[in-house]
C-alpha cells in the first residue's frame, strides 16, 4: 500500500486529493495545525465525510522540527506540499507572514524529505500568480515569471527551491503551476465563492448587494477535482518535471457574475457594487494557461467546464442555505 503525506490537507485541494488517493488505495496522512484539531467542525469541514479514513498529524509550516518528525515517522512514498497562506489579497496586508510561511514552509518540507525520506516523490503547489504581469499569453512552462504580490513572489521562490532540490540533490521533485481552480469547497474569502454564496443568499432574501473590486480581470478557471488528478499524475512519471495546468480558456470575473446570477434568473447588475478598496495595489489583469505539455506528457485533460463549475458552486450554496448549514 502506497503512503502519501499532504500538507494543507484541510484545504480545498487537500480534501479532493485525499479522496482521490483513498480511492486508489493509498494510506493518506495529513498535516494540520493544532488549532484545527481543537476546532474540527469549523476547520475540518471539507474532510468530514471521510476523516475517519485519514491519519492526521499536528504540525506547523513554521517549525522544521515538527515537519521533519512527521516525514521521518511516516516515510511516505509521495509528499504533496499544498499548505500555504494562499489568499492573494491578504498577502498585500501581511507580506511578512506570507513570505515567512510559504517560503520557509516549502524549504522545511524539502529539507525534511532530503534528510529523512529521500526516496519520497515531492509535489510543490505552484500558482499562475507566479506569472503576474506576464508579457506572454498564453503562459507555459517556459514563460518568464513576473509576480505582482508577496504571494506570487513566495511561490516563485518555492518553485526555485523545489527545482534546486531536484538538480542539486537528485530528489524527485515536481512543481505544478496551477491556474485558478475552484469548487464548492473554495474558501469564502475568494472571489468565486464570494459570488456563489452571495447569489444563494440574495436568492433567499438574506443579502441585498455584492461588493467586488476589479471585475474585468481575466482568469483561466477550472475545477479543483480535475486539478488534483494532475498533481497525482506528475508523481507517477518516471522522471520529475514541472507542469502548467489549466483549461486553456479564459473568463473575466464579470463572466463569472453573469453565469452565477443567470443560473437563478437574476441580473447581477441589480446587486453589484464596485468597491475601490477591493482592488489590488498591483493588479494581475490576465492569465491564461497553455497546458499542451501536460496534455501530451501526462495525458491530463480537464473534464468539468466553466459553466458546469459555476452552476455546481451556486447549487451547493443554495443547498447549504436550505439545509441551514450556514
Amino acid at each position: 500500500m502506497k503512503k502519501a503525506l499532504i500538507s494543507g490537507i484541510s484545504g480545498q485541494d487537500g480534501s479532493y486529493l485525499s479522496e482521490l488517493l483513498l480511492s486508489k488505495g493509498y494510506e493518506v496522512h495529513g498535516m494540520i495545525r493544532r488549532v484545527a484539531l481543537e476546532d474540527e467542525t469549523h476547520r475540518l469541514w471539507r474532510l468530514r465525510h471521510f476523516k475517519k479514513d485519514l491519519i492526521l498529524h499536528s504540525a506547523s509550516l513554521e517549525s522544521f522540527a515538527s515537519l521533519a518528525k512527521i516525514i521521518n515517522k511516516t516515510q511516505p512514498d509521495e509528499i504533496y506540499h499544498l499548505g500555504a497562506q494562499s489568499y492573494v489579497h491578504n498577502s498585500f496586508e501581511d507580506e511578512f507572514s506570507t513570505l515567512n510561511t510559504n517560503i520557509n514552509g516549502t524549504h522545511y518540507m524539502l529539507a525534511g524529505m532530503k534528510e529523512f525520506s529521500k526516496n519520497s516523490k515531492f509535489y510543490f503547489a505552484g500558482s499562475s500568480e507566479m506569472f503576474g504581469k506576464t508579457l506572454e499569453t498564453p503562459q507555459n512552462e517556459n514563460t518568464k515569471f513576473y509576480p505582482r504580490s508577496a504571494y506570487g513572489i513566495s511561490k516563485v521562490t518555492g518553485y526555485e527551491l523545489t527545482r534546486n532540490y531536484r538538480d542539486a540533490y537528485n530528489c524527485f521533485t515536481c512543481s505544478g503551476i496551477l491556474f485558478n481552480h475552484e469548487s464548492p469547497r473554495r474558501g469564502f474569502e475568494f472571489v468565486t465563492r464570494k459570488i456563489s454564496l452571495a447569489v444563494a443568499r440574495i436568492k433567499n432574501g438574506l443579502q441585498k448587494e455584492l461588493n467586488l473590486g476589479n471585475i474585468k480581470s481575466k482568469r483561466d478557471w477550472g475545477h479543483a477535482k480535475d486539478y488534483v488528478e494532475a498533481m497525482w499524475l506528475m508523481l507517477q512519471q518516471d522522471k520529475p518535471a514541472d507542469y502548467v495546468i489549466g483549461t486553456g480558456k479564459q473568463h473575466s470575473v464579470e463572466d463569472f457574475l453573469h453565469a452565477a446570477f443567470d443560473h437563478v434568473n437574476l441580473n447581477f447588475k441589480d446587486y453589484l457594487k464596485i468597491d475601490k478598496n477591493l482592488f489590488r495595489p498591483a493588479e494581475v489583469e490576465t492569465l491564461l494557461a497553455d497546458s499542451s505539455n501536460s496534455i501530451k506528457k501526462l495525458g491530463w485533460k480537464p473534464k468539468i467546464n466553466f459553466e458546469e463549475l459555476v452552476r455546481e458552486m451556486v447549487d451547493s450554496d443554495l443547498k447549504n442555505i436550505k439545509d441551514k448549514i450556514y
